[in-house]
């Protein structure tokens, strides 16, 4: 086989994976949002949750506790996440410690989230006495992504080619200064890609959820309050009622929350991107 053959083979199976994906998600999406469309209206966005087994009420306490939850989490996510990424990028030294932290957060990566839960409900419900509430579940969350922030964004800085850095610390700047005017304006594409994938697995997680938050249907007054989410109060719809249109109303509402935050964060890191790069 000649390599114009090869060539020509290689971007069939790429297009046509690329091609099979995209329809799949496509098709997911639209079987959502045409069954749970029609069931949604004011009253079942404004009205709490009053479960039974017709699954009566709406979802505002479970959009209240997605909002709390995802604010909460990507609060106290992002800075020690990004942090520890560009220490093992730019400061550690590659000895047998850094290894092993390296090592260390892979295999945290691959752990369950219902590890996490169980870790959660026992430090942080019952040890710490947070009860079941979102600020539970949202340490819990950090817990269970910082890993994955982590990894994103060592790598993203280390894609950073060298002759950036090396330009930069010729003209006089300092090595701190070359990180924040020079390497994370190229890294922060990737950086923000790991920040939404964290986003959207806080808004979708479950597991380690029904074990900190508590599930309450009552509307959240602080963050000591129990609650729940869009994605734990589907999880009741579909195993605890027959209400499968309102199971589906509520993907349908999930769906258009994770597409509202996912462009909220593109748009956000493209205006920040800009700004450190010196533009208006």
């Amino acid at each position: 086989m000649s390599a114009k053959t090869e060539q020509r083979v290689a971007k069939v199976f790429i297009w046509g994976g690329g091609a099979i994906t995209v329809t799949i998600l496509i098709g997911i999406v639209l079987y959502v949002l045409i069954q749970g469309l029609p069931v949604i209206n004011i009253e079942f966005l404004t009205t709490p949750p009053q479960g039974g087994l017709t699954g009566e009420g709406g979802i505002s306490t479970a959009i209240v506790g997605t909002l709390y939850l995802l604010g909460i989490t990507l609060a106290i996510l992002v800075v020690p996440g990004i942090g520890a990424g560009i220490y093992l990028a730019e400061y550690a030294r590659d000895n047998r410690l850094t290894r092993a932290v390296r090592y260390a957060v892979e295999v945290l990566a691959g752990v369950p989230s219902i590890v996490f839960g169980l870790f959660g409900f026992a430090l942080f419900v019952t040890a710490l006495h947070f009860n079941f509430s979102i600020l539970s579940g949202a340490l819990t969350l950090v817990c269970l992504l910082l890993p994955t922030l982590i990894r994103t964004t060592e790598e993203s800085i280390r894609a950073v080619p060298r002759s950036y850095r090396e330009a930069s610390l010729a003209m006089g700047a300092s090595k701190w200064q070359t990180i924040v005017r020079v390497v994370l304006p190229a890294a922060l594409p990737g950086i923000m890609t790991g920040v939404i994938l964290c986003a959207g697995r806080i808004v979708e997680e479950t597991a380690c959820l029904y074990v900190t938050m508590g599930g309450s249907s009552g509307m959240p007054t602080s963050l000591l309050s129990p609650g729940r989410t869009l994605s734990l109060h589907l999880y009741y719809l579909v195993s605890d009622t027959r209400a499968f249109d309102k199971a589906m109303a509520t993907g349908a509402v999930l769906i258009v929350i994770i597409i509202i935050v996912n462009a909220l964060t593109n748009w956000l890191s493209h205006r920040f991107v800009v700004k450190m790069r010196g533009g208006k």
